[in-house]
């Protein structure tokens, strides 16, 4: 991604927490305020760099890694495996509630001056449109961390996070309800869609918000709040942009790589190197795949003894946050949630076409028309395990599905995430907590 560091006069050159009352509060330092649109295209370059890599310790509480405790920096990761959330230890890494504030706080410096320091432009609408999306992106993946999943019968009842959409460091930052920040999000992401009108971003910028990967999210977003024609409707517009999947038989890549053809968003690293060194795959995890015709599994894995260590992750040229392999499953499950049987067979035999060898797909295309609704409910969230192994989506599709019972094993003792237990839902990290009473 590339640093505008001339632009970066910006009037918080660094953000740190200084309040005792208020964990949001933040010192201006260095205030010199963004003119130009350069400058403010710098302001949101420097939010799109801050975003965190939240979605790699998601993936220790899920069912898809085995930690090596051996390891030194496991202590680093071991209260979060073993879901000991309330008295964590010390040294246990955080989940970055604060950095995706600080992702929001770039935001709302561009939506909140940059229309009024800029003449109209189709580039300085394209760039509000963006901090509108990003914005979205960030209070999501907050609601979906740190609240219940959305359920419209408790919704605007369940507690999630504090509401930040202005500059105001006199603000109370006291967390508004799962319903008032959905609604939020949506509001975002059609103020977005007024203004963005880069229809897909080329490589290299596809870290930056399009049409295509704002309709993806507003997919993504619907699906999990079970609004079923509304992720479809969106999906289907993100798909009529771009709608390429890799074919794993005659191209054996990664497909979630920046450069792929199924790229849409590559702003996250998802899987990072320091969790990528101290784990391997579940057996539950390789289990679900047919090692011989699902062509995923020898990219996806490498054998390392007697355990497998996960092939992805661990480089920027991996960064996704959407590509297309989502929408088509997002698709089918929603096909199948409107009673549509069979154009939701249709679009997941489309997608498995190109992760299958010649004979899998066979077997697979038997067993899926034969399937009644239940059955392929459950196919295709095995495919979106198998698809999207350590992508950041296991956890979140746990919580939003079946929040099934897993068990950790440490040092020979067995843990256990019962099923539906609250811790689904992860509690606020101490330091937030300490400085922000309200929580």
């Amino acid at each position: 991604m590339k640093k505008y560091s001339k632009y970066i006069l910006f009037f918080i050159a660094a953000l740190t927490i200084s309040s005792c009352d208020d964990y949001l509060d933040v010192t201006p330092v260095g205030k010199v305020i963004p003119e130009t649109l350069p400058q403010f295209r710098a302001v949101l370059t420097t939010g799109y760099s801050a975003y965190p890599q939240h979605k790699s310790l998601s993936a220790v509480r899920a069912d898809e890694l085995t930690m090596n405790e051996f390891f030194d920096d496991f202590i680093y990761f071991r209260d979060i495996y073993i879901w000991k959330d309330a008295n964590p230890d010390k040294i246990t890494t955080s989940f970055q509630y604060q950095n995706l504030y600080t992702v929001i706080f770039y935001t709302n410096v561009l939506i909140n001056e940059a229309s009024k320091k800029i003449g109209a432009s189709a580039e300085r609408d394209q760039l509000i449109g963006e901090a509108y999306a990003l914005r979205a992106m960030a209070y999501f993946d907050l609601v979906n961390l740190f609240a219940k999943p959305y359920n419209a019968a408790t919704a605007a009842s369940d507690k999630a996070v504090p509401l930040a959409l202005e500059i105001d460091l006199e603000q109370a930052f006291i967390p508004e309800s799962v319903e008032v920040i959905y609604n939020q999000i949506i509001s975002d992401t059609r103020e977005a869609e007024k203004l963005l009108n880069v229809a897909s971003q080329p490589k290299g910028l596809n870290y930056r918000f399009s049409k295509v990967s704002l309709y993806s999210l507003e997919s993504r977003i619907y699906l999990y709040q079970k609004q079923w024609q509304k992720s479809l409707d969106a999906a289907n517009k993100a798909l009529a942009i771009k709608n390429d999947l890799v074919d794993l038989n005659s191209t054996k890549v990664l497909a979630n790589r920046f450069d792929g053809v199924e790229s849409i968003l590559a702003l996250e690293n998802v899987f990072n190197n320091s969790l990528k060194s101290v784990s391997y795959a579940s057996p539950d995890l390789l289990s679900a795949y047919n090692k011989t015709t699902d062509i995923r599994y020898s990219l996806y894995f490498l054998a390392n003894g007697s355990r497998f260590r996960i092939q992805k992750g661990g480089e920027d040229a991996q960064k996704c946050s959407f590509r297309t392999s989502e929408l088509y499953l997002t698709k089918a499950e929603t096909l199948l949630e409107l009673n549509n049987l069979t154009d939701a067979k249709t679009t997941v035999l489309d997608f498995a076409s190109k992760r299958y060898t010649p004979a899998g797909l066979t077997t697979v295309t038997a067993s899926v028309n034969a399937m009644n609704a239940t059955d392929l409910a459950i196919f295709i969230g095995n495919e979106r395990r198998r698809e999207f192994a350590a992508e950041g989506h296991r956890w979140f599709d746990l919580r939003r599905t079946t929040q099934k019972e897993i068990v950790h094993t440490v040092d020979g003792q067995d843990y256990t995430l019962i099923q539906n237990d609250p811790r689904y839902t992860i509690v606020y990290p101490a330091n937030a907590r300490l400085n922000n009473p309200n929580l």
